[in-house]
């Protein structure tokens, strides 16, 4: 056997060997660990960057459930794609489907709409986000997206007719008919009706989702993709590809941006993503399943997906809604077991809406 093939090791070889000399003084290895301790001081101060990302790498991703603080009315007709927090107890609120979009305002203690605009039949109303007084909206299988005025969507229109009548009234000819303000306002009517509120194009593959940081807008598309895109040229400006533990997190809808992060629900899932604009990496999930168990069981049938968030930047609060959902629910966070990250694969990836 090769047991006995071994030879005995004789009690000479086993001499321990004698201890190796110091090459450093003790003062000299004091100035080392000096010298290293601010290499590596220096390096992460100089580089924010590398400290950020290893903050949150992957391996930190933390999982939050939900509590429900408090419960709102919503219309149960409102297919909600885009939601935000105006001051005030107001929302503004984008709603979709055809024949049936619009951009209202609403006021949060009661759920009622006190003031809609209506789309024209043939847009899809997706993603709404304000920055300062304007609310950018975007529209589902088209690359058209609408500007309006956040204080009375019907200024827009009234601003051009005012603004018509002003020009024309300065006009020397328009001097030969009197008080006719109204009448060559009436005669322009279907040009100013084309312009009532301004449009504008993007460069995204499709408009799913807006949000803003007060500085550039932030996209989704119903793909893995976040866009930045710059709020006076509407041109894409940045993207990164959105990423869980290497996975693309595909079905990015509704977003909306908090304390320097981008939330975003992942359509027919019932997570929202925490997202770092910087490089697209998942930073956290927010698991909303309970939600559903809030809603009224009779008449469900109509209850769509968890979609739309809206952030309360001064007070703190969090609220989210779904599409058709008859309630509005403001929630507040809780850390769960790090084991829990196991199951994210299974509740909020998503294989990708577009082939």
């Amino acid at each position: 056997m090769a047991g006995r093939s071994v030879k005995k090791k004789r009690k000479s070889d086993l001499k321990p060997h004698p201890p190796m000399a110091l090459k450093y003084s003790p003062r000299s290895y004091t100035k080392i660990c000096i010298l290293m301790a601010s290499a590596v001081i220096i390096f992460f101060v100089l580089q924010p960057k590398t400290l950020n990302k290893l903050r949150f790498s992957p391996d930190s991703t933390q999982v939050y459930s939900a509590e429900v603080v408090n419960e709102f009315h919503h219309d149960p007709y409102a297919f909600t794609q885009g939601l935000l927090y105006g001051g005030n107890d107001t929302l503004f609120e984008s709603t979709g489907l055809y024949q049936r979009s619009s951009v209202r305002k609403v006021a949060l203690q009661t759920g009622k709409v006190e003031a809609l605009q209506k789309m024209d039949d043939s847009y899809f109303g997706e993603g709404l986000t304000l920055l300062g007084e304007r609310l950018f909206q975007v529209t589902w299988l088209k690359k058209t997206g609408f500007i309006y005025d956040r204080n009375d969507f019907s200024k827009v229109f009234l601003h051009f007719v005012s603004s018509a009548c002003a020009l024309l009234e300065s006009d020397p000819f328009s001097m030969k008919y009197p008080n006719s303000c109204l009448a060559r306002s009436i005669t322009a009517f279907t040009l100013l009706f084309s312009v009532q509120f301004e449009k504008f194009t993007h460069n995204m593959r499709d408009g799913w989702g807006l949000a803003t940081n007060g500085e550039v807008l932030f996209g989704s598309d119903g793909t893995s993709t976040l866009y930045q895109i710059d709020p006076q040229s509407m041109k894409v400006i940045g993207e990164q590809i959105v990423k869980y533990r290497g996975h693309e997190v595909h079905n990015l809808n509704e977003l909306e941006f908090i304390d320097g992060e981008v939330w975003a629900n992942v359509w027919q899932t019932e997570c929202i993503a925490r997202i770092s604009h910087e490089d697209g990496t998942v930073r956290g999930w927010i698991l909303l399943n309970n939600l559903r168990e809030r809603l009224p069981k009779a008449g469900t049938r109509e209850i769509d997906v968890l979609n739309g968030i809206a952030w309360d930047s001064e007070k703190k609060r969090i609220f989210v809604t779904g599409k058709l959902w008859p309630k509005l629910f403001e929630i507040k966070l809780h850390p769960m077991n790090r084991q829990f990250e196991d199951g994210i694969e299974r509740l909020c990836l998503r294989m990708p809406f577009f082939k």
